[in-house]
């Protein structure tokens, strides 16, 4: 074994939160990015995990894949359940922190009453949405987190419209508002900016937020293989921005080198397929439309860069996992 390669396996995560031989779908973006922020996060975590498609394939009872205190919460208390944990540690004087995990409908719809309330009175709890943009452990159901023009089973694409008629819900946004110490977005097929972001937010005493893409082949309709450049594609198109926030105000970005157009992005996804028929004035619209929200959210943040940065959309895919941060921020 040479020299670097030695090197990288000492520099491998030793503890694994998150276990294999879980039944995750093949090429699932949840999973791979659950085990990110475990191994980012450290051992001395407990998790509050509401319903949904990470919950029930890392727990089909008697089993289960995790090696922290875990506890299974409803769709709509998972952030009154973090809650609850966090206050019963610190009443007994502990400093185990406490995640909080949910897919976009425990956060984005059914449980962000709660979600708002545990922030508003400052828990120090990291809570991490897994954004896959339906529920798909229900049945690939629309949520406000669905992409607009996205065919889901309640958001069909036919004669009478072409799929979701709504935009995608700026989740960030309503979380920043709470003016918390830390909240962000990150991305599966960034590792090394999703693990940085979680070091990050479990240093930070009070609320902090992340919510990760995490593509669903099943859902998605692309090929297993393919949840790493779908990903990739969605980041790098503008129409999922990765910012950090904090207390309201956005202290960093990463640029987009190269920024590609949204087809791009869209057409390894079958939930889009309706958009690329041919001859349909009704799909150029849709696919125009889409290209002017990732444009508005380029000019927004300001993600066009400006030559080669190690940290940008091209230099930053490169950092091998378990290996040093080049260019670290």
């Amino acid at each position: 074994m040479t020299k670097p390669e030695l090197t990288l396996r000492e520099k491998q995560p030793r503890f694994r939160g998150l276990e294999s031989g879980h039944r995750a779908c093949q090429g699932c973006g949840e999973a791979l990015a659950a085990r990110l922020v475990m191994e980012a996060a450290g051992p001395d975590v407990m998790v509050a995990n509401a319903t949904g498609c990470l919950e029930v394939f890392t727990t089909p009872w008697p089993q289960s894949a995790w090696r922290v205190p875990w506890m299974h919460s409803l769709f709509e208390n998972g952030a009154a359940i973090a809650s609850g944990m966090e206050a019963a540690l610190k009443a007994k004087g502990k400093n185990t922190k406490v995640l909080a995990f949910g897919g976009d409908g425990a956060t984005y719809d059914i449980g962000l009453q709660a979600l708002s309330g545990m922030l508003e009175r400052h828990h120090n709890v990291l809570y991490v949405c897994y954004d896959n943009e339906a529920y798909m452990n229900t049945g690939i159901q629309r949520s406000s987190s669905t992409p607009h023009a996205a065919a889901t089973t309640t958001s069909p694409a036919g004669k009478e419209r072409m799929g979701k008629r709504h935009l995608k819900k700026d989740m960030l946004s309503i979380i920043a508002a709470h003016h918390i110490p830390f909240s962000a977005s990150a991305s599966v097929a960034y590792p090394a900016d999703l693990q940085r972001k979680v070091r990050y937010a479990m240093g930070i005493e009070g609320p902090t937020f992340l919510v990760v893409h995490s593509p669903c082949p099943l859902g998605w309709k692309h090929d297993s293989d393919a949840t790493i450049e779908v990903a990739r594609r969605a980041v790098e198109c503008g129409l999922f921005p990765l910012v950090e926030i904090e207390r309201g105000a956005i202290t960093n970005i990463m640029p987009i080198r190269a920024p590609r157009p949204v087809r791009d992005y869209l057409e390894l996804q079958g939930r889009f397929a309706h958009l690329f028929k041919k001859d349909d004035t009704r799909a150029i619209e849709e696919l125009d439309h889409l290209q002017a929200l990732a444009d508005h959210n380029i000019d927004t943040y300001g993600l066009r860069g400006d030559g080669d940065d190690p940290v940008d959309t091209a230099g930053i895919a490169m950092v091998g996992r378990g290996g040093p941060l080049v260019g670290r921020r």
